[in-house]
């Protein structure tokens, strides 16, 4: 009878253990399922908006012949030059529609490269220059306080030489190229360019503000 009692006990037990289990394993299955969909509404969300910006900007990308220290500087030296001729050759009109403006760096890409050789020449390094407009995929990178996402952007690409250094790159539209390096966030007139182009969603979304603030400059990798 003990023995009966014993065993009925440890079957309940064991029914219990089981139906315990159950529940783990199925509330287990559903927070992760809802993990899942949570995640890929998230990642939607953030190519959409992505894909959002990069059609209202224009990247200007410089990439260097090798990461030796002469071919960074001239790297440098190709940026400056070509910002600063690039100045002189857009109107403002131009410079502040986008379409107006790819226009017209497009027919500008012969003059981009003699400008570039030039200063390679000047500078007696023997590798050329090849200026293209298209289209290019860009890990995340930060801007002062403001951080753009990864994926495609058109750009404005200088490839010196085997052009298989770091490299460095800034937004040619809007207007962000010519920042003094030491402000550590956007200077408004900077913001009001973005917000401008952008849908509020997509001009919020470069701003982080659980993020630290971040030193500057142009960024290279």
């Amino acid at each position: 009878m003990q023995k009966n009692v014993a065993a009925g006990r440890g079957q309940r037990k064991n029914g219990l253990f089981a139906v315990g289990n159950i529940k783990f394993w199925a509330f287990l299955v559903c927070f992760l399922a809802a993990w899942l969909v949570g995640t890929g509404i998230r990642q939607a969300k953030a190519a959409a908006l992505q894909r959002g910006i990069s059609r209202e900007v224009l990247r200007f990308h410089v990439l260097a012949n090798s990461d030796r220290e002469a071919d960074q500087q001239v790297k440098l030296k190709v940026r400056d030059e070509v910002l600063e001729w690039l100045e002189g050759q857009v109107t403002e009109q131009e410079e502040n529609d986008l379409a107006m403006l790819e226009v017209r760096i497009s027919q500008l890409l012969p003059q981009i490269e003699e400008q570039t050789e030039a200063v390679l020449r000047e500078a007696g390094f023997p590798y050329g220059a090849e200026a293209r407009l298209e289209e290019a995929v860009f890990p995340e990178r930060t801007y002062g306080d403001c951080t753009f996402p990864a994926g495609k952007y058109k750009a404005l690409r200088i490839l010196l030489g085997e052009a298989r250094g770091q490299n460095w790159w800034c937004i040619l539209f809007p207007r962000l190229c010519f920042l003094d390096c030491v402000h550590a966030v956007l200077p408004s007139q900077s913001q009001e360019q973005l917000q401008r182009v952008l849908t509020e969603e997509e001009y919020e979304s470069l701003f982080d503000p659980a993020e630290d603030e971040y030193r500057i400059c142009f960024k290279y990798f």
